[in-house]
């Protein structure tokens, strides 16, 4: 009977321990409003009914926007907030203009939550504008991501401010 419970426990865990599989961006499909314009709702990680760069003029991108590298989320989210929509079609076109140049997205986390749970929350985080970036030109090739969760807070304080500032993607354009 004890070799049927432990038997039984072994296959249950085996039968447990597997992973889903996780769609890349290529096998995730565009979403789109009934007159056929590309959204911000789903899977690209936009707040719901906000339109992606179609009234954004890129033909001269802001050299001011390209220097900012960090887009921050708001508590237990991965939705792109509007305001850094303008620094990631900077970004974007930047890749798009530049084939060879390559951007790495480090996902991070505040401090609250398990460490597990922040590290599959950063990791939504870079994919959400990792998305975004390539809906607006840039090659897959092109970036990569990486989730820190809480391991590398920008500010090292536990209130409301520093949780803020460490709930973010850092751009990075490795040398």
């Amino acid at each position: 009977m004890r070799n049927l419970i432990i038997l039984a426990g072994a296959g249950l865990l085996v039968a447990c321990g597997g992973q889903d599989a996780v769609p890349t961006a290529d096998e995730a499909p565009d979403v789109v409003d009934r007159d056929g314009s590309r959204t911000g709702v789903g899977r690209d990680g936009v707040q719901e009914g906000e339109e992606f760069g179609d009234d954004t003029d890129l033909s001269d991108v802001d050299e001011d926007l390209l220097d900012e590298r960090i887009i921050h989320f708001d508590f237990d989210s991965d939705a792109i907030r509007a305001e850094f929509e303008p620094v990631i079609a900077a970004h974007a076109r930047y890749l798009a203009d530049n084939p060879d140049a390559s951007a790495r997205l480090e996902g991070h986390t505040d401090e609250r939550g398990s460490r597990e749970y922040n590290i599959g929350l950063g990791e939504r985080r870079a994919q959400a504008v990792r998305r975004s970036l390539l809906l607006q030109g840039a090659s897959a090739g092109q970036i990569s991501t990486v989730s820190y969760g809480e391991e590398r807070p920008q500010v090292f304080e536990s209130n409301e401010s520093a949780w803020a500032e460490n709930r973010r993607t850092e751009i990075v354009y490795p040398q």
